[in-house]
């Protein structure tokens, strides 16, 4: 009989079989040339690189591992999408793990994560400040000023945060309370899409 403590988490599910993300907290930092990234853990040491492909007809981000390994990709559904669906795909298996789709009302983005294959949600990512984040889309220099997200679990619950920092290069700290429900790949990734397409 297996014992409860060791089974595995509902989470476990849309784990990315490339990178074990299991700290609480980590840093996004942009590149200074274009929409360029890396991930640091709680050590500070990277985790993550993330770029997105320029001139490509669907926005592409490839992420690859510390050691530069293809670790997972977010793609655009749609053909030059701004509002949409995006999928992060596990380069180790092929498969598609989650879809971020993204809400874009009264220019306010919230991006829900979802299930590929069942469309349930299993994490919802929401702007703190509506006005900061619709300035955003329609003033060139309210992109200075750093935004904040909230991090929801399916049921509404809250479970974590992307906040944002002042600095030449954007930067996040995502913190995430409690993600037995919640894929931290997803998170991650999202903080990245977040910042680049807010600063189209």
């Amino acid at each position: 009989m297996d014992d409860p403590s060791t089974s595995p988490s509902e989470s476990d599910t849309y784990d990315i079989s490339t990178v074990d993300l299991s700290d609480d907290r980590y840093e996004v930092k942009q590149s200074l040339v274009r929409n360029k990234y890396a991930v640091r853990d709680g050590a500070g040491d990277v985790v993550l690189r993330g770029k997105q492909k320029m001139f490509k007809l669907k926005e592409e981000f490839p992420f690859v591992t510390a050691d530069g390994e293809d670790a997972f990709s977010v793609k655009a559904g749609g053909i030059m999408d701004v509002a949409g669906n995006y999928a992060i795909t596990d380069a180790g298996t092929g498969e598609e793990v989650v879809v971020l789709d993204e809400d874009l009302s009264l220019l306010v983005e919230n991006w829900t994560i979802r299930d590929p294959d069942t469309g349930e949600a299993l994490a919802t990512i929401r702007s703190k400040n509506k006005v900061l984040s619709a300035l955003r889309h329609l003033v060139g220099p309210a992109n200075l000023i750093p935004n904040k997200y909230e991090i929801f679990d399916a049921d509404g619950g809250h479970v974590g945060d992307i906040a944002g920092q002042f600095s030449m290069r954007d930067a996040y700290t995502v913190t995430i309370d409690d993600a037995s429900g919640v894929p931290k790949e997803a998170v991650i990734a999202a903080a990245c899409i977040l910042d680049a397409l807010e600063n189209k």
